[in-house]
């Protein structure tokens, strides 16, 4: 039993506690022991998903239609805007590494996420502003080849509106790791039935987030298009000031977790390197005893896998100041070693993620979007109706029907592994590949033959219909990949750097979309020759969309190959069971 004292009273305040409802390793808002009925598990994860959901939205509601307002708001060319949007989306993917660093080392995730939410604000205030201050308007512009300043916007407003751009960057870099990895946090996987919960956590939480944003970004860039870009960027503003309320209401609900090891995590993962390369010339170390986290045990020496790392454990007094290296130490930098592989091998798939919101969005512009008989789909939403909703749907459906049926074929309690899924998901994210560029050649191939080939602002005789199969297995592919690279590297690496896991499975989406950048970029130029557009010329009916999205299958082949191989034959679960379920 545990009796909880009133401060500076030394009175015991009733009730008395069960052991078995107190949850161990975590602490509540005042700094006692969690309650088990009272507090965690889908208790307080409705806050921290709602939080979630609307911080996506106000995401979202920026990116989402972020290439229609660089093309048109402030007259960029496609490949320059593609390429400006995939180097800011690869910027926001890779901040949430420095913000993990900083929660896990020295803010905790609760102040990070509380710190970036003000942040967040502040850029969207600002972006708000600097949409106000544009006063460039492209159809006021002369013909091509006539320099005048009304067909180029001023450079203080696009200085003013990239600054504000980036502060968002920051913002969610902060934010992004934290709250997923609080979430998961709510689940003590010392108890049976919620540490089944939290691999469902991860299935809600993907699912929330695409599917509470679906209806409100289609109107949002409905608003965005057609009635103003200020009032689009102003309900992002608003939408995340409620998150940050929202935020703070859950908090009587939150476990926080209690620290396990003062020292730095960080630091003694670096010192295991550091006295591995000292006694680089010993004699192998005698294998250690297996080890234990959070109730579960990790496989002592992954095999022999890394055996030069134990070579750290050979003078145990070497650090005075810091300590000596411990199993556990060594352990965790095993951990960190054995993700680096399946790192690089889903950079492919992470190069085809940056496509729906960029080259997508652009064919979606050339198709006939109407809907009804005077209401045009903005090209933005398709992204929303058809990939979101294909997660929407296909992640209720995977949890409640798939996994049962897996489970009931496999004898694990996930049905599949983490890698098996995440394998499904770069072969899913392959096939859209291809149906994305079989449906662009069909689409340059009527455009010639309609004499559309030298008018670029024409409308394709061909419906948005077209471009379903491509967004949907896209959908399909995030449901198995993404979810399963969140859980990958939330589950595999040390207790102490969780908000890390997140942020490596978040830098593997914003390297993807750096190389993009870097590819449109560096393609264009080589393909721009003779007064020719290239693959990403302006006039889409001469461009070669199609070329590139076959450049991308094949690397995405690659990299299944890479990672079918790594997982297969050496990759070694952190924990003991966790192959098996």
């Amino acid at each position: 039993m545990t009796i909880y004292e009133v401060a500076g009273t030394g009175e015991a305040e009733a009730p008395l506690l069960d052991c078995h409802d107190v949850v161990s390793g975590s602490v509540d808002y005042k700094g006692r022991p969690s309650v088990r009925s009272k507090s965690g598990c889908w208790k307080s994860s409705p806050f921290v998903i709602g939080v979630g959901v609307a911080e996506r939205f106000s995401y979202f509601g920026v990116s989402g239609n972020l290439v229609s307002y660089l093309t048109g708001k402030l007259g960029q060319p496609t490949a320059t805007a593609a390429a400006m949007m995939n180097a800011w989306f690869g910027v926001s993917s890779l901040l949430p590494v420095v913000g993990a660093l900083l929660a896990d080392s020295f803010t905790g995730r609760f102040r990070m996420i509380i710190a970036s939410c003000v942040l967040y604000v502040s850029g969207l205030t600002l972006l708000v502003v600097s949409a106000s201050l544009n006063t460039y308007d492209p159809s006021k512009c002369q013909p091509v080849g006539v320099l005048t300043s009304a067909c180029h916007p001023d450079q203080v407003v696009l200085i003013f509106f990239f600054s504000s751009l980036y502060l968002v960057s920051l913002a969610q870099g902060g934010f992004t790791p934290c709250v997923q990895a609080f979430g998961a946090d709510q689940f003590d996987d010392a108890d049976e039935y919620e540490g089944t919960a939290k691999s469902s956590y991860f299935n809600w939480w993907y699912c929330a987030l695409v599917g509470g944003i679906l209806v409100p970004l289609t109107i949002v860039n409905y608003i965005q298009d057609n009635v103003s870009w200020v009032l689009g960027f102003a309900i992002s503003a608003v939408v995340m000031c409620f998150a940050l309320a929202l935020f703070f209401f859950g908090i009587p609900t939150y476990r926080f977790q209690s620290a396990k090891n003062t020292t730095n995590p960080f630091l003694r993962i670096h010192r295991v390197f550091v006295q591995a390369v000292k006694n680089w010339k010993a004699s192998p170390a005698p294998s250690p005893a297996s080890v234990e986290e959070d109730g579960l045990p990790i496989l002592p020496r992954q095999g022999s896998q890394f055996k030069f790392l134990d070579k750290a454990l050979l003078a145990p007094d070497q650090d005075e100041k810091h300590g000596a290296v411990s199993v556990d130490d060594v352990e965790d930098a095993k951990g960190i070693l054995r993700l680096i592989p399946v790192w690089f091998a889903c950079l492919g798939y992470s190069i085809v993620y940056a496509q729906p919101s960029t080259l997508f969005t652009k064919q979606a512009t050339t198709l006939d979007r109407v809907i009804f008989s005077s209401l045009q789909l903005p090209a933005a939403s398709l992204q929303n109706c058809f990939t979101g909703l294909s997660i929407a749907i296909m992640l209720p459906i995977y949890d409640r029907v798939f996994v049962p049926m897996a489970r009931a074929i496999t004898k694990k309690p996930s049905g599949i592994t983490t890698l098996q899924r995440i394998g499904v998901g770069l072969t899913l994210s392959l096939i859209s590949m291809v149906f994305a560029a079989v449906v662009e050649r069909r689409r340059l191939a009527v455009a010639r033959e309609h004499g559309m080939a030298d008018m670029p602002d024409a409308v394709v005789p061909m419906g948005f219909w077209w471009l379903a199969p491509q967004y949907v297995v896209s959908g399909v592919a995030d449901v198995f990949a993404m979810v399963g690279l969140q859980e990958f590297f939330y589950e595999e690496v040390p207790a102490e750097l969780k908000s890390i896991g997140l942020a490596l499975y978040a830098s593997i989406l914003g390297v993807g979309s750096l190389l993009s950048s870097a590819m449109v970029s560096t393609i264009q130029n080589a393909t721009r020759w003779n007064g020719e557009g290239g693959w990403f010329s302006d006039n889409l009916n001469r461009a070669h969309l199609d070329y590139f999205y076959w450049v991308l299958t094949a690397i995405c082949a690659a990299g299944f190959v890479l990672f079918l191989f790594y997982a297969k034959y050496f990759y070694v679960y952190r924990r003991k069971g966790k192959e098996t379920q």
